[in-house]
């Protein structure tokens, strides 16, 4: 599957399917939260938070390309990610495209 973000595939005519979209809701684990405090104190990448939010855009990446493979896509364009705190110690990642057919 071709995942682009830009708004077209070069070369091809396209036929728009709609919009897909893939999520996750993650919350942080009290273990990780203790070790991001501590290290939040003397400054630096918080590895824990860094990890944990790289599997959620992939699992959202995913499950967006699985939505568009349904659709019988060969192609997402003008994919996008976006985030929100869910709540104090939860964050959802969305990411959400255009599923397209080559004519």
């Amino acid at each position: 599957m071709l995942v682009l973000t830009t708004e077209t595939v070069p070369g091809r005519e396209l036929v728009v399917l709609g919009l897909v979209r893939g999520s996750t809701v993650r919350a942080k684990h009290i273990g990780s939260d203790i070790v991001a405090g501590l290290r939040n104190i003397v400054g630096g990448e918080i590895r824990e938070y860094a990890s944990l939010m790289a599997g959620a855009r992939e699992q959202a990446l995913d499950r967006m390309i699985a939505e568009a493979e349904a659709l019988g896509a060969d192609a997402v364009i003008g994919t996008r990610f976006e985030t929100s705190q869910i709540a104090q110690s939860a964050a959802e990642i969305l990411a959400y495209g255009t599923a397209v057919k080559y004519a």
